[in-house]
């Protein structure tokens, strides 16, 4: 019997996906969660799950921070993204970061189950359309993701206000801490990002982003 977690914040698509599972798997457990903090305190606490199905966008991950996060705190968890993006850039850098498969949101339920079931298998799963076209990310992007990674959840939003130009008194506030702590956050960013001022902090930030062109 698989257990199966599904994060993705839409509960159209995630039905739409337990539907998937449970037809093709009745004698499995499915779990849920919406945001990525929830995501990873779900990890934590389950035993075995055979499959994470991810979305990349939802809350508390905006990019591709949400799995290298995952793949670098859960490494033995295999990941498939569940997504809306359909560009042959994401789902490079996607399978780049260690992602086993993507499934665009416009698939089938049949094509959503060959793809689960290629991965339960030990198998890489993506579309035709996308295999002639797949490339290795850099070694200088697989580096920033381990250091973007080691983030917590709260620094990356901290980083994430930043990159929208708040003070630190309004992430203060957005977040509900001190600006002392807002400033120990910035401190510890820079620390884990080998940067030294909050500009090189959102320069970094950017080049693990997914870009509009990819969106």
């Amino acid at each position: 019997m698989y257990h199966f977690h599904i994060a993705d914040d839409h509960p159209l698509f995630r039905t739409a996906l337990v539907q998937v599972i449970s037809q093709n798997y009745p004698d499995s457990s499915i779990s849920q969660s919406q945001t990525l903090e929830s995501t990873l305190h779900d990890l934590e606490n389950l035993e075995d799950v055979d499959l994470l199905l991810l979305d990349l966008n939802m809350p508390g991950s905006m990019d591709l921070f949400g799995l290298v996060t995952i793949r670098e705190t859960f490494p033995g968890i295999p990941v498939v993204i569940v997504s809306g993006n359909e560009e042959q850039a994401t789902v490079n850098r996607a399978l780049g970061h260690g992602a086993l498969g993507y499934i665009s949101k416009s698939l089938s339920p049949e094509q959503m189950s060959a793809a689960i079931t290629a991965v339960l298998d030990g198998k890489i799963w993506v579309e035709e359309r996308f295999k002639a076209a797949l490339k290795p990310i850099s070694a200088e992007e697989k580096d920033l993701a381990g250091k973007i990674a080691s983030l917590t959840p709260q620094q990356y939003k901290v980083l994430c206000l930043l990159k929208e130009g708040w003070l630190n008194k309004q992430i203060g506030y957005e977040i509900g801490v001190t600006e002392a702590t807002v400033k120990a956050h910035i401190t510890a960013i820079f620390r884990k990002l080998n940067v030294s001022n909050r500009v090189q902090a959102i320069l970094e930030m950017n080049k693990l982003a997914i870009h509009p062109d990819e969106a």
